[in-house]
């Protein structure tokens, strides 16, 4: 079987989870890396979310709309398109070259950054470490991480401060990882409902602080963390939007930092801008994007803007490189990206997958990508 129908396969199989095939649905439903949904104490906190309507929650305000012929049909057009449209480059031909910094060996007072592929970071800042939404696993469900993507373990991290999850989708919560974190991880900052999943892998309820959107917490020190809404979606079966997705803009003694999760572009960023800003980095998605779902990905080009909204002083661009999850070729997003934000001025970061970014530094980073077919 040639890679490309054995791509359509996979998707196949997401497909059949998605309308909820019967067979398939009893064999997954049994697995631990499901989670949980939440209950209890945690659904009664829920329940008191001005957000929460209707039994989900659901992002404030009226979304931009895009009535193009190619944005009107629906879930089943989508899905099609997915399944059936993928492109030669959707994913690379070749391995992906990377570098794999020793995080043990890391001086703790540098302020750095190590991007681990898609959406997975490790944060060293003001004498704290994070780490952002860690998959480690080899693979998002059944989509398998692009071959030299998935460099990191979870025995190649030290402890941690502080482990952020923005959201319980597959490609940012992964169940391999965090159960094999647990003991590693010192205070987990989430969204409203996602400690469900957690205290049922075994982490303990007194280190999951979660957050409803605006909240803020005083981490102690100087550090401060607050969640931002964004529109987007949670859940990791058919049940959707019974926890929150969020962003998080990190303050520290010295650092501004926006961690911004998955999202749509919208006003939110000007706003966050003008409240917070300015920013010394932000971290944003720009990947897995498509006309089909516009309200809840970024376009590479949204992505600049979003950064200038914030008032960032450079930009870190995730969500990319490891994991096909639409149908644009696996570089399209920084090719895209990298023009836009040389056309508007942005200072735009794009190291090799598993390098260390002195993020206080002016360093020239290759355009690693070229080439690679």
């Amino acid at each position: 079987m040639n890679r490309k129908w054995l791509t359509r396969l996979r998707r196949g199989l997401v497909f059949l989870v998605t309308t909820g095939a019967g067979a398939f649905l009893v064999i997954v439903s049994s697995c631990a890396s499901l989670g949980r949904l939440p209950s209890g104490q945690r659904l009664e906190r829920i329940e008191k979310s001005p957000y929460y309507v209707d039994g989900a929650f659901s992002f404030p305000g009226t979304q931009p709309e895009y009535p193009t012929e190619e944005s009107s049909g629906g879930m089943l057009k989508a899905l099609g398109r997915f399944l059936f449209g993928v492109g030669e480059r959707n994913k690379p031909s070749a391995a992906l070259p990377s570098a794999k910094t020793d995080l043990f060996s890391l001086d703790p007072n540098e302020n750095l950054l190590v991007w681990m592929g898609h959406s997975s970071y490790y944060l060293q800042v003001d004498g704290k470490k994070f780490l952002v939404d860690p998959v480690f696993s080899g693979s998002a469900f059944v989509v398998d991480a692009f071959e030299g993507s998935d460099v990191y373990t979870p025995e190649d991290i030290p402890p941690l401060d502080y482990l952020v999850i923005t959201h319980d989708h597959w490609d940012h919560l992964d169940y391999e990882t965090v159960t094999a974190l647990k003991d590693k991880s010192g205070v987990v900052l989430t969204g409203l409902g996602t400690g469900e999943h957690l205290e049922y892998w075994g982490y303990a309820p007194e280190k999951i602080i979660e957050h409803d959107w605006n909240e803020a917490t005083d981490l102690g020190g100087g550090f401060q963390v607050t969640a931002i809404a964004t529109p987007h979606f949670s859940g990791r079966f058919l049940t959707r939007n019974k926890s929150l997705w969020t962003a998080f803009v990190l303050i520290t003694p010295n650092r501004k930092i926006f961690l911004g999760g998955d999202s749509g572009y919208g006003y939110y960023f000007a706003d966050v801008g003008q409240r917070f800003g300015p920013f010394d980095l932000a971290l944003l998605e720009c990947g897995q994007y498509n006309s089909q779902w516009r309200d809840i990905h970024m376009f590479p080009e949204d992505t600049a803007q979003a950064s200038i909204d914030l008032r960032a002083n450079k930009l870190f661009a995730v969500h990319w490189a490891k994991f096909a999850l639409s149908v644009h070729s696996w570089d399209e997003p920084i090719i895209r990206l990298s023009a836009e934000c040389e056309r508007l001025g942005v200072t735009l970061l794009h190291p090799l997958i598993g390098t260390t970014v002195r993020f206080d530094t002016d360093e020239i980073f290759p355009r690693w990508w070229e080439g690679i077919p």
